[in-house]
């Protein structure tokens, strides 16, 4: 009976951070989307362009590829550069070899308040190109810089290029771009608002059971990839609830959103896991 009563506890437990954590505003967009607008039509071209050079003209960008990752943080400079921003290439050291973070920052209006990173890495794991992990995040960063440059938000933004996500780096504490970033600040808590990780969102499937999650969380989702997600932790609910429904405004794609605990599988797979690690704050 005891053992009984433990699991029921534990199963509501679950079940409640679930729904907690899922429970997002405003309706997903749903049906045909409307036909590209000449301007979105030249966005496309340009994402795919960035796509086909880092994943294709590039490929491998990592430091057994070492040639090819400097190509790739070339590439990512010139581009910004092209938006009218200034570009600062950050190196650091790491086991005998120099890495590069490459950002842009568009100052805020109002400069005592905290700012916002967005940011994705440009290296690809051992063995791939890259084309969709993470050459679709860099691409809508630089995007987002092009027509983001001539703006000026109320926040101070920063867009960055990571070095260095993937594996042997990620989660060991060092050499990781974003790690290095924030190591790289005084104090985070007072420098950063929020951090955006644009990550993996070039894959799309409407075939069923072409989506995969976590045990449970399946139970709230569609069985398809057809969608784009906005994952955080817990402590940044508030922050995915905000960015979901700003997003579902205006979209003509479907989306989803979940705030989940960061040992779940996947929460915390991108640079955003460095800004949690450094103590961060619940916008986060």
């Amino acid at each position: 009976m005891i053992w009984a009563l433990a699991i029921g506890i534990t199963v509501a437990a679950i079940a409640g951070i679930l729904v907690y954590g899922t429970r997002m505003p405003e309706r997903s967009f749903q049906g045909i989307p409307p036909p590209l607008t000449s301007d979105e039509i030249v966005l496309c071209d340009r994402l795919r362009r960035h796509v086909h050079v880092l994943a294709t003209e590039i490929g491998e960008r990592n430091r057994l590829c070492y040639e090819a990752l400097e190509r790739a943080r070339i590439y990512i400079g010139e581009q910004f550069s092209r938006s009218g921003l200034e570009t600062r290439d950050l190196p650091y050291r790491f086991q005998g070899e120099t890495f590069y973070n490459v950002e842009v920052l568009l100052e805020g209006s109002e400069p005592s308040l905290p700012g916002v990173v967005v940011g994705a890495h440009y290296d690809s794991v051992v063995g791939s190109p890259g084309a969709n992990d993470n050459a679709t995040g860099v691409a809508a960063l630089l995007e987002l810089a092009r027509l983001l440059a001539p703006h000026k938000p109320a926040r101070t933004l920063r867009l960055v290029a990571f070095a260095n996500e993937e594996p042997p780096y990620f989660n060991t504490g060092e050499g990781m771009g974003s790690i290095e970033y924030v190591r790289s600040f005084p104090d985070p808590h007072a420098t950063f608002f929020c951090m955006i990780s644009l990550e993996t969102i070039g894959q799309y499937s409407d075939q069923r059971n072409s989506q995969d999650y976590p045990p449970l969380v399946g139970l709230f989702y569609p069985d398809r990839g057809d969608f784009i997600a906005f994952v955080g932790n817990l402590r940044s609910r508030n922050l995915v609830r905000r960015a979901v429904g700003t997003f579902r405004l205006g979209a003509s794609v479907p989306s989803q959103g979940a705030a989940l605990p960061s040992l779940i599988p996947g929460v915390s797979l991108s640079d955003h896991r460095s800004f949690w690690e450094a103590g961060s704050p619940p916008s986060w």
